[in-house]
């Protein structure tokens, strides 16, 4: 606890949190007059005139016995970009501490970081798309508060080596953030179980892959009671909205549908990799666990424009470190992946 009280910013551990009307009452009641809710209801209909839990308890009571965590371990965020905000917010001093980031990786890691004025040290991935441990090794870490490890890795897709990053948790004196949104696709088990050995470790999942649910932005932190603590004392107070936290629910309680969607969508990301391979100009895919195949082309910027003129978006990635020629495709169904296999062999 001590050591994870030193990461906090010494300010936030003397700001008493909001206190909403959920939070002074709690339990039910025949007459609700303590919000200045709308007691005739929602103009729409239903019953969405009142606040929702501000502490999600029926979706982390769900999660927990899903994930074997206990729900003092859970952070429910708006989306995972809310919790990455807000452990910047809330560990690191603006224009004194800093993020570590292993580019290419997701962006909010390095947009958060700046929008809260904090600074950037980016030590990039090898070729291979791994960690690069003899820079990190070279690598100054005064000042820095966390490191972000995006694993299986948006944009290449791969898992980052899980050795590497146990050696990290035992070496660095801070948080490390490992981002697990594609967990669900990979061949390897969530870095959740390591969380009771590394107190330092936060683990990011998501709602919006798997589960195939990223309109109602559900993201999940799962860490240390303390950090989670920390996260809900500055959290706004009402951040999930009911609709979401039902849905979530009903999501838990099908865990089964969700596996048979994966098995799905992997069968389909090997057989469209197969079928990508066979096309003279493509130059490499990367070997993927993720929902995505990151595929290196010849011309990759007018097969994308070739593309986007037939009404199918993918997502160009050629200027990110590494990727150069590269074009991230989603795993579609079976009609939409034969219907871009079809497109480009017109080429």
């Amino acid at each position: 606890m001590d050591r994870l009280k030193k990461f906090v910013r010494p300010h936030i551990l003397t700001i008493k949190p909001y206190s909403s009307a959920r939070d002074d009452f709690k339990g039910s009641a025949e007459v609700y007059l303590d919000a200045n809710e709308n007691s005739y209801g929602p103009v729409t209909g239903g019953d969405f005139n009142r606040y929702p839990d501000p502490h999600q308890t029926k979706l982390k009571g769900v999660l927990s016995k899903v994930k074997g965590v206990s729900p003092d371990q859970i952070f429910i965020g708006n989306g995972s970009d809310e919790p990455i905000d807000l452990l910047i917010r809330a560990f690191c001093e603006p224009e004194r501490n800093k993020i570590v980031i292993l580019p290419p990786t997701y962006g909010m890691y390095k947009v958060s970081a700046l929008i809260n004025n904090v600074g950037v040290i980016e030590i990039p991935l090898t070729i291979e798309f791994q960690i690069d441990t003899d820079q990190l090794k070279k690598t100054s870490f005064d000042y820095c508060k966390i490191i972000f490890i995006c694993s299986p890795n948006n944009p290449s897709g791969n898992l980052l080596n899980s050795q590497t990053i146990i050696e990290i948790l035992e070496e660095f004196d801070g948080l490390v953030v490992v981002d697990e949104a594609y967990i669900d696709f990979a061949q390897e088990t969530s870095l959740i179980e390591k969380l009771e050995q590394y107190p330092n470790l936060v683990i990011l999942q998501t709602f919006s892959k798997a589960w195939g649910l990223a309109a109602i932005r559900l993201g999940i932190a799962y860490g240390n009671p303390y950090i989670i603590e920390i996260l809900n004392k500055i959290k706004p107070p009402y951040n999930i909205n009911k609709a979401s936290q039902e849905m979530g629910i009903q999501a838990l309680e099908i865990e089964s549908t969700k596996n048979e969607v994966v098995e799905k969508i992997v069968a389909e990301r090997n057989l469209l990799a197969k079928k990508l391979k066979a096309l003279s100009f493509v130059r490499e895919i990367v070997p993927s666990n993720a929902n995505f195949l990151l595929v290196r082309f010849d011309n990759s910027e007018s097969i994308n424009d070739f593309l986007r003129k037939r009404n199918i978006i993918v997502r160009d990635r050629s200027r990110e470190l590494h990727c150069e020629g590269c074009l991230r495709i989603t795993i579609g169904t079976p009609v939409e992946n034969d219907r871009l296999i079809q497109v480009l062999n017109e080429l």
